[in-house]
């Protein structure tokens, strides 16, 4: 299935959760997630099914100001 991470068109296998997604981008924590612009707790990264179209946000924190 083609979803988006962070704009970028990604191909998972159907049925793949938050936590293949993280695994495809390779990103280093600390980062928040969100799907669809809903936020997903990391205790659910794991049991949150992705469907082809999505589009996930995966973004750190920054500091400064």
């Amino acid at each position: 299935m083609r979803v988006l991470i962070n704009g970028v068109a990604h191909e998972l296998a159907d049925g793949a959760t938050v936590s293949e997604a993280i695994a495809a981008v390779a990103i280093a924590p600390p980062f928040a997630v969100a799907v669809n612009l809903q936020f997903v707790p990391k205790s659910q990264y794991k049991s949150t099914p992705l469907s082809s179209g999505d589009s996930i946000e995966m973004v750190s924190p920054v500091t400064g100001g």
